[in-house]
């Protein structure tokens, strides 16, 4: 039987509608970016001083950025915070040293709002603690973000102990929620992305064993966000060597992470798709443990698509001979798409 005139309407209509999502983009990532000046570096002070800042993350919150970031000292890598108007300023702000943990080593921090406590969170990773394989998931809370004073003693959300489920110890933890679930995402430096969830409701405990999130070439520092205004989310995660950071997309946190940029030649932000406006130094030619801009400060980690700025710690990689990691005089700076 032959169809029907209505019929065969309806299966175009099908077939459109189908070839339109699949020819949907993922998301518009820009071809290259500009790179800022460094805008921040160690403080020059007499007592504590630092050789690297890493690690950024950040809010903007009633009118001022907060930036939380590792800093070397002398046999210490502790966190210590900054609060501005604008990043062109952000070197001459005031810096504190974060008295949250006794351990010589917490840092790469990340600081986001937990809506259902009405509280601001910061996970980090800590080690040196006895009777531990792996370092702490730690946590600290204040219901101030602008009083660095006012931050809890670290916690620990998985304490490294024999009932700690994680398979392999990995670092840099990364927490994003959405409406029923906590997503604790880890990297362990073989190619793996794990992740661990709990119940909303449940945070910050109860997270269970962790599941393969994805397999690649792919080293450390993955952060993920919800982009505002599509049904899916972006993961960045770096790679070693001359380090820059690769792009993958999922529609679910716990779905699969497709790739949209993962190669040196064409990464989400690394020496092959920068460039130096005139006027500013090349300083740079790692893009390492970087965090976008959100557009909105909670649990969700939102960023909008139309206003990506990647804010990083870099240095040149010809700085980094004959010294081990721990030494590298690492600084902060911005990527802007260029125009």
């Amino acid at each position: 039987m032959r169809p029907t005139a209505p019929a065969l309407a309806a299966l175009c209509s099908l077939a459109l509608t189908a070839t339109a999502r699949t020819a949907e983009p993922e998301l518009a990532l820009p071809e290259r970016w500009d790179v800022s000046p460094p805008l921040l570096g160690p403080e020059d002070r007499a007592e504590d001083r630092s050789h690297a800042q890493k690690d950024p993350t950040f809010v903007f919150h009633e009118g001022k950025w907060h930036l939380f970031m590792t800093v070397k000292l002398e046999g210490r890598s502790i966190i210590e915070y900054a609060a501005f108007e604008d990043w062109e300023d952000a070197h001459a702000a005031p810096r504190t040293l974060l008295d949250i943990c006794d351990t010589k080593y917490f840092c790469a921090p990340q600081v986001f709002y937990f809506a259902p406590h009405r509280l601001w969170y910061l996970i980090y990773q800590v080690g040196g603690k006895p009777d531990t394989d792996k370092m702490w998931v730690a946590y600290s809370t204040t219901p101030d973000i602008a009083d660095p004073d006012s931050w809890t003693q670290a916690k620990p959300m998985l304490d490294g102990g024999p009932d700690d489920p994680r398979e392999v110890g990995g670092l840099d933890y990364w927490i994003i929620c959405d409406d029923a679930r906590a997503h604790l995402f880890i990297t362990s430096n073989n190619g793996k992305m794990w992740r661990l969830s709990t119940a909303l409701a449940d945070f910050p405990r109860g997270f269970a064993e962790p599941e393969l999130a994805l397999q690649a070439k792919i080293f450390e520092a993955s952060h993920t966000y919800r982009i505002k205004g599509q049904d899916r989310y972006l993961t960045v995660i770096e790679e070693n060597g001359r380090r820059f950071y690769k792009a993958y997309v999922a529609d679910r946190l716990d779905g699969e992470w497709r790739p949209l940029a993962d190669t040196e030649a064409e990464p989400f932000a690394g020496a092959a798709n920068i460039r130096f406006p005139d006027g500013v130094p090349a300083w740079t030619d790692n893009i390492s443990h970087g965090e976008l801009v959100r557009s909105s400060n909670d649990q969700r980690l939102e960023i909008d698509p139309a206003d990506l700025r990647f804010v990083f710690q870099g240095m040149l990689n010809k700085d980094k001979a004959g010294k081990g990691y721990g030494a590298w005089p690492w600084r902060l700076g911005m990527l802007t798409p260029a125009e």
